[in-house]
């Protein structure tokens, strides 16, 4: 089976969350099924060279009248799967992130940039490009590869590959005005309620829902909740319709044990495994609460939140949960970025509460790691949440996960009621509110001051296995399913 993944983000190349993990991750996990797997990224600045074994790029010509365009040809570089860059300066080789300026304000034209990458894919998987090469499935990620099945299902003659589109998160949409249709490429006519159209607009993430032959979330629940009123954010009518019925299915992530496991990881100072992870957090603690100011407490309960900072992390939550939790005598740490408002109240905490909450703000990957593995609780509260991987990597580490139940959260973490239960791996609350994280907070610090029982909590949890295998093979029969319909 050939599948070409494309995806706005690819980890290591590039990252700004779990689409990076997973995209990184799920290719070499189906290398290891027999899959000819590829995978499809933006050539933007400074990634190219972050690959291995590049071949000679090939002209690609004046795709979409976006300007010459070409495509270069390498090799991941932990893993050697394939991959290849979408070459095109005027669009991808500029100052910022993937998205958004060094300002903070999303590029202007996001439209063009992910159309292209769009198009492109279309174009490989069809075999227009590769010689020898067509996709039997194209596997396509969030709104930025949306277009994807539109261009195969509308644009494409001869070979059509199936298409896979899968919803990472259905928050953010790719919402364009109806005037770059001509620009795209896309016929006048897929501007509709049977098409692309949303709200009298583009949409990058419909066009993806409609025209892909099969759907995947990244969680069995958020692929429920997505089909709600309060979930779907107006386009549960379509994923719940007759049209969509039957084509929609919840496919755990998995986590990449090779990067994410205490017992090798080269990114903490103290490694261990379930039988010696009494001393390794111990020792790690000590590293974090030195480099953050922290007071050095070892037997303080040390609260880990990595995130970004957005209501929908439930980050303002935790801010006003603090008070409380350094009171009972825990400290919190706190890693991230994001909205403007939340990160000046995070900042503000260390100098509220001295020696008990430290803070660093921005993304950096020898942190996050050493915040998992010196953690007691990680902190996961969100309002929504389509799968997370940050609990997953906690189970691992021990560092048992308080979550609210909601999406991939409500699969993964099994909740502990009281001190004496011989079951559950963290601590899981309904209700979205300050009242209910500090009461799932103050059950897990009764669990705390037993050691013996928390000790097993945390032996159960790093037992539990979210390995990518898992997900691949649910993947592949997923594709299987794709090119078998009629």
């Amino acid at each position: 089976m050939r599948v070409l993944l494309v995806s706005s983000e690819v980890y290591p190349l590039i990252k700004t969350g779990g689409l990076a993990d997973v995209a990184g991750a799920l290719p070499q996990a189906l290398v290891h099924c027999g899959v000819d797997a590829r995978i499809l990224l933006p050539a933007y600045r400074s990634v190219v060279a972050k690959a291995v074994d590049h071949g000679p790029s090939l002209w690609l010509g004046n795709v979409l009248g976006f300007g010459d365009t070409h495509l270069i040809p390498a090799r991941m570089p932990d893993s050697g799967v394939p991959v290849w860059f979408v070459d095109n300066p005027a669009l991808y080789d500029r100052d910022g992130g993937p998205y958004q300026r060094p300002d903070g304000w999303d590029h202007d034209d996001n439209f063009r940039r992910f159309a292209l990458l769009s198009k492109v894919a279309a174009m490989i998987g069809s075999g227009e490009v590769i010689h020898g090469w067509a996709a039997d499935v194209i596997h396509a990620n969030d709104w930025q590869t949306g277009l994807v099945p539109a261009y195969v299902r509308l644009t494409t003659s001869g070979h059509r590959p199936r298409t896979v589109f899968t919803i990472h998160n259905l928050h953010f949409q790719g919402i364009f005005a109806r005037d770059i249709l001509p620009e795209i490429g896309l016929p006048p006519e897929s501007f509709s309620i049977f098409g692309l159209e949303f709200n009298g607009k583009v949409s990058f993430l419909k066009a993806g829902l409609y025209y892909a032959d099969r759907l995947t979330t990244v969680s069995p629940t958020y692929a429920w909740e997505i089909t709600t009123p309060e979930g779907g954010r107006g386009l549960d009518g379509l994923l719940a319709g007759r049209a969509r019925a039957g084509h929609l299915r919840g496919i755990l992530n998995g986590v990449d044990y090779q990067l994410w496991d205490p017992s090798c990881d080269h990114l903490i100072p103290a490694s261990y495994d379930s039988t010696s992870f009494v001393q390794g957090k111990a020792q790690n603690k000590a590293v974090l609460q030195q480099r953050l100011g922290l007071d050095p407490r070892p037997d303080a309960p040390l609260l880990g939140l990595v995130s970004r900072f957005s209501d929908q992390k439930g980050v303002d939550l935790v801010a006003s949960a603090i008070p409380a939790m350094v009171a009972a005598g825990a400290q919190v740490v706190l890693v991230g970025s994001g909205d403007a408002a939340l990160e000046r109240t995070v900042t503000s905490l260390p100098h509220r509460f001295p020696g008990s909450v430290g803070v660093d703000i921005g993304y950096n990957e020898p942190l996050a790691h050493l915040v998992q593995a010196s953690s007691d609780l990680f902190l996961v509260p969100s309002r929504f949440e389509p799968c997370g991987l940050t609990q997953l990597y906690a189970l691992r580490y021990g560092a048992l996960p308080l979550v609210r139940r909601t999406g991939g959260l409500a699969d993964t973490v099994h909740d502990i009621p009281t001190a004496d239960a011989h079951h559950g791996t963290g601590f899981v609350f309904e209700s979205p509110t300050l009242e209910g994280l500090q009461g799932a907070f103050f059950r897990a610090l009764s669990v705390y001051n037993h050691p013996d029982a928390w000790q097993a909590a945390q032996r159960r949890a790093m037992e539990q296995d979210f390995g990518w295998q898992r997900a691949a093979e649910a993947y592949m029969s997923l594709f299987d399913d794709a090119l078998a319909a009629p």
